[in-house]
């Protein structure tokens, strides 16, 4: 049993409570991993302006995660690492999106872009990662430019067959994930979560098994089967639970420092 290192994040659903707030409990958790010489960072489906305002709070200086894992970035967002959905990928999705009338964004790595202001989830995400979307009629000038495309919908039985149907159509050209019941999303080709724990790893010069892993849904799986301790909230789908070592309580309930905790006296046993 290999002691941790690392532990790494999902935010929302997993760090955040269901209406985005960090808890204290959450701040004193990752203070104990600090004190313990653990290191700590996020990955999440958030654009980069989505994450900035947890690295003050939580004292963050490793790089982060945004876009699912397919970009890193320092906590004050300078680009390491960044890649970009191929243009015929960015009309795929667009178009599959289209036929289902399901509400489609493009984030690329400073903006965010709608094409309708009364989509269900536009004021949702824009409390989420506090930045304001810019409207265009027509993606087009962006095929080059996308970091994330998101599918929105409020009919989750719609999503999950979409992601299915989406991701065939696209092949290995991206990779379509549901990052939230109500979140469809499109991300540039061979990078996921998985890929960002693999690049920790070596930046840090440690093996994946000594990281620990905590997330709630499909797209948290790529990190989940890479990493040494894959920890899944108690408000994760049933796939979640199934491939995580351990299950903590809901994000409802504090599960991230109960998570916290279980490492911390999993390490003390090592």
């Amino acid at each position: 049993m290999s002691r941790i290192a690392l532990v790494i994040s999902d935010v929302d659903g997993t760090l955040v409570t269901s209406d985005k707030r960090l808890t204290d409990q959450a701040r004193a958790a990752v203070a104990k991993l600090q004190q313990a010489g653990i290191g700590f960072t996020l990955t999440s489906s958030r654009p980069p302006v989505g994450m900035r305002m947890f690295s003050d709070p939580l004292g963050i200086t490793l790089p982060l995660g945004p876009f699912n894992g397919s970009s890193i970035v320092e906590p004050s967002l300078a680009v390491i690492e960044q890649h970009l959905i191929p243009a015929a990928a960015v009309k795929t999705s667009l178009d599959l999106l289209d036929r289902y009338g399901i509400d489609a964004w493009i984030f690329t790595n400073d903006n965010w872009y709608i094409r309708r202001d009364d989509g269900k989830y536009v004021p949702h995400e824009q409390r989420t990662i506090r930045f304001d979307p810019t409207r265009l009629d027509d993606f087009t000038p962006l095929a080059d430019k996308a970091c994330k495309i998101v599918g929105a919908s409020p009919d989750f039985a719609l999503l999950a067959r979409c992601e299915k149907e989406l991701q065939a159509a696209l092949g290995d050209a991206a990779l379509a994930i549901r990052s939230q019941d109500y979140y469809l999303d499109v991300t540039p080709p061979g990078q996921n979560k998985g890929t960002f724990v693999q690049a920790m790893a070596k930046r840090l010069g440690i093996p994946t098994d000594a990281i620990a892993t905590l997330g709630d849904m499909q797209n948290d799986l790529a990190m989940f089967r890479v990493s040494g301790l894959p920890i899944a909230m108690g408000n994760a789908t049933d796939d979640v639970k199934q491939l995580a070592s351990h299950v903590t309580a809901s994000n409802e309930d504090d599960g991230f420092a109960a998570a916290i905790d279980f490492i911390l006296a999993r390490n003390a046993q090592a």
